[in-house]
């Protein structure tokens, strides 16, 4: 046995790793913010490679079930655009007719069908020539004085190396930083995080007779789970619950708050998965049993993860800061905007969730400066581990925002290829917002004007 609160360790014999590609970029991880670096990178003229390890892309809208998209609007005019608006519209584009109706003017909090998705999204990787390796994660990287080598890769094939230029972390969780022993931060002060949320999906509802009773249940079952709470029927600390109507009989549902859960570890992902299943349970039952148009729901989906709000964030060039966001500041090397509020939930079932929002038509710039990683030459993050303080993260970490910065990182990528730099830092900063606004990026009043 090894030492006290040590864990035992073997050695791996040395060995050479094949090479599986070299690619001008590789992206890591398939969510929002890789789909947006695999495309915006591919579609500029960069050979593209992105690993996801799941069998499908989409990141927690379709991993854990999130059912809805948050707001890609200031509450005036869309702030999210570029591929992230277009990958709305298309999704909304093949949805049945009803939901076309009732969702076509509208950019905020629009619910989300997975497998329309999935597909949508696989599609638009082989339009735009991007290669993918589902089914694979990373297990390391070689990288020497700053510079990342290759990202070694695991899956049913075995160990292999990806070799690239530019490397784009989208994995959420700065995985790729953080085997390239990159700086990072995580939560609070004390280490404590954002809660995780089981989603799921129910359908064989009745959404009329819901809504001829939602006066006296909420819209968001406020009263009756605040009644129930008092009761003694339901276990939840949330007192409310997010409903996404896909068609009158079928809801995605975020609904429940699981604590303790560190997305960077495994044994936690396995606490959260087993724990949240059965919270689900125990909601559909009160749901059946207390909630007119409920009585007869059947439980079709749990997410394949819990859904994760807050792991790691990168120690960037630049900290975002919760200053920046009330102050809706903007930078010189601003490469996407926020509007979405900042939003965090309970540590733990006794703290509260913390909520300030800007003032409708305002939003704050996100700095190019914020996707570098300190120490790392050759890496842009983008997604909800850029650099951030914890507060500002409740805001930035969101789905539309993540295809927004990661458009950004994958037209960074291939502009440097392009130019032949290797370095992220040296970018041309005018050029890559040129390039963005050409590909209908909202990056404020001034940089849009000027392009």
């Amino acid at each position: 046995m090894g030492i006290e609160g040590q864990r035992e360790s073997v050695r791996l014999p040395e060995r050479q790793i094949p090479v599986f590609r070299e690619v001008d970029v590789l992206v890591c991880g398939g969510g929002p913010a890789g789909v947006g670096a695999a495309l915006a990178a591919a579609r500029n003229g960069a050979s593209v490679l992105l690993i996801e390890q799941r069998g499908y892309l989409g990141g927690m809208a379709t991993v854990a079930n999130v059912p809805a998209f948050c707001p890609y609007t200031d509450h005036v005019k869309p702030v999210i655009r570029g591929i992230g608006l277009e990958i709305l519209q298309d999704m909304k584009a093949r949805m049945e007719y009803g939901f076309q109706e009732e969702w076509k003017d509208e950019l905020d909090w629009v619910p989300i069908h997975a497998e329309v998705l999935k597909l949508l999204l696989d599609e638009k990787m082989q339009e735009a020539g991007v290669s993918l390796l589902y089914h694979t994660f990373i297990g390391d990287v070689v990288h020497h004085d700053g510079v990342v080598d290759a990202v070694i890769i695991h899956n049913k094939t075995g160990t292999q190396a990806v070799k690239a230029k530019i490397f784009i972390d989208a994995t959420s969780d700065a995985d790729l930083v953080y085997h390239a022993g990159g700086p990072l931060a995580q939560g609070g002060d004390e280490g404590e995080m954002q809660p995780g949320t089981m989603c799921f999906v129910l359908h064989n509802l009745d959404r009329n007779r819901f809504l001829a009773h939602v006066d006296e249940y909420g819209v968001d079952l406020k009263h009756a789970i605040n009644k129930a709470k008092s009761e003694g029927q339901l276990n939840v600390v949330r007192d409310w619950a997010g409903i996404s109507w896909l068609n009158d009989q079928t809801a995605g549902f975020n609904f429940g708050h699981i604590f303790g859960i560190d997305g960077s570890k495994a044994e936690d992902l396995t606490h959260g998965a087993i724990a949240g299943r059965a919270l689900v349970d125990h909601i559909t039952d009160w749901l059946r049993k207390n909630i007119a148009g409920f009585e007869h729901a059947f439980l079709s989906l749990t997410g394949e993860q819990v859904g994760i709000r807050e792991t790691r964030r990168i120690v960037g060039d630049y900290v975002l800061t919760s200053d920046d966001f009330q102050s809706c500041r903007s930078f010189p090397d601003d490469i996407a905007r926020n509007a979405y509020f900042i939003d965090l939930h309970m540590a733990n079932a006794q703290s509260g969730m913390t909520m300030v929002h800007l003032p409708p038509g305002e939003s704050h710039g996100i700095p190019y400066r914020s996707l570098l990683p300190v120490g790392i030459e050759n890496v842009i993050v983008a997604g909800k581990s850029i650099s951030t303080d914890r507060a500002t993260q409740g805001a930035t970490r969101v789905m539309p925002n993540c295809f927004a910065m990661g458009e950004a990182a994958g037209t960074a990528g291939a502009l440097l290829c392009t130019n032949g730099l290797h370095r992220t830092r040296s970018i041309d900063i005018k050029q890559l917002q040129q390039q963005l606004v050409k590909q209908g990026a909202w990056l404020g009043e001034a940089i849009n004007r000027a392009q």
